[in-house]
C-alpha cells in the first residue's frame, strides 16, 4: 500500500511505536502528569476549589481522557504482553481509578485520584531506576528490621527491669519502653530520656551509649548499605540491558546491510545477464 507510486508507508504497528517512543511525546504525557499534580492540589484549597471548581474540574477530565488514550494506545501495540511490564500494571491501575463513577459507596476512591501523580515515577527512568533498587533491597531490608526489632525487644525488656521505678513514665511497662526506645533510635529528645533517668540511677549513660551506638551508628546503617548496593546493581542492570539493546540493533542493521547487499548482487547479476544477452543479439 502507498500514499504515492514509489514510496512505501509504514506499517501502522511501526507508526504506533514511533508515535508513543517519540521523545515528544514522552515530555507531553510528563507534562500533563505535572498539571495534574497542581489541579489535584488546588482542589485540597477550599477558597479555589469554590472560585475556580468548575475549571479545574474540566481540566481534570481532559487530562484524564488523555491519560485513557494513552493507556488504550499503548495496549494497541503490546497487546496481551502490555500486562508483562509492571510499570504499565501500575499506570492502568492508577488511571482506571479515575473512570470508577464517584458514587456514595466509591467515594473513599476520589482521595485516590492523587495517586495519578505517581505515574512520574514510571515516566522518569531515573526515578524509576530508583524504586526499582529499592524494591530489589526489600529481602535485604526485611532482615534488618527482624534484626532491629529484635534489638529493641531486648533492650526494652532490660529497660523495663532496670529503670522502670526510676522513670516509670518512660520505662514502667514494656509498651512504654518499647516506645521509649524507638524514640531514642530516632535521636530525636533523647537527652531529655537519658537525663530522666540519670537523676535516679548516674549510670543510667552507659546503657543509652550503648544502646545508641549499636541501633543507630550501627543497625540503621545497613539501610543505607543495602539501598546503596541495589542501587549499584541497578546502575550495572541498566548498563548491560543497554549494551545489549545496542548490540541487538547493530545486528538488525547489520542483517539489513548483509540482505540489501544481496539485492544489489542479484539486481547486477541481473543486469549483467541482460548486457550479455543484448550482445549475443547483436552479435547474431
Amino acid at each position: 500500500m502507498t500514499d504515492t507510486p514509489g514510496t512505501p508507508v509504514a506499517p501502522a504497528p511501526g507508526r504506533l511505536r514511533a508515535l508513543i517512543e517519540h521523545p515528544r511525546f514522552e515530555r507531553f504525557i510528563i507534562a500533563l502528569i505535572l498539571i495534574n499534580a497542581v489541579t489535584l492540589g488546588l482542589e485540597a484549597i477550599p477558597a479555589i476549589e469554590s472560585t475556580w471548581g468548575d475549571w479545574i474540574d474540566w481540566v481534570d477530565r481532559t487530562i484524564v481522557a488523555i491519560f485513557v488514550l494513552e493507556i488504550g494506545l499503548r495496549f494497541a501495540l503490546h497487546r496481551g504482553r502490555f500486562f508483562r511490564d509492571p510499570w504499565n500494571v501500575f499506570d492502568f491501575s492508577v488511571v482506571a481509578v479515575a473512570l470508577i463513577p464517584q458514587t456514595a459507596a466509591f467515594s473513599v476512591l476520589r482521595t485516590l485520584r492523587v495517586l495519578r501523580a505517581l505515574r512520574l515515577v514510571s515516566r522518569v527512568p531515573s526515578m524509576r531506576r530508583v524504586v526499582s533498587a529499592l524494591l530489589a533491597a526489600l529481602p535485604g531490608m526485611g532482615s534488618i528490621v527482624a534484626l532491629l526489632g529484635l534489638l529493641v525487644y531486648v533492650a526494652s525488656v532490660m529497660a523495663t527491669g532496670l529503670f522502670g521505678a526510676a522513670a516509670p513514665e518512660y520505662f514502667g511497662s514494656l509498651g512504654a519502653s518499647l516506645f521509649t526506645l524507638f524514640h531514642v533510635m530516632t535521636l530525636e529528645g533523647w537527652p531529655d530520656v537519658a537525663r530522666a533517668v540519670m537523676d535516679e540511677l548516674p549510670w543510667a549513660w552507659a546503657f543509652f551509649l550503648v544502646y545508641i551506638l549499636v541501633s543507630t551508628f550501627a543497625v540503621l546503617n545497613l539501610f543505607i548499605a543495602v539501598i546503596v548496593n541495589a542501587m549499584q546493581a541497578q546502575v550495572e542492570h541498566d548498563l548491560e540491558e543497554s549494551q545489549a539493546d545496542q548490540t541487538r540493533e547493530m545486528r538488525r542493521s547489520f542483517e539489513r546491510l548483509s540482505a540489501e547487499l544481496g539485492e544489489l548482487r542479484s539486481e547486477l547479476a541481473g543486469i549483467r545477464a541482460a548486457i550479455g544477452g543484448a550482445r549475443d543479439g547483436d552479435k547474431a
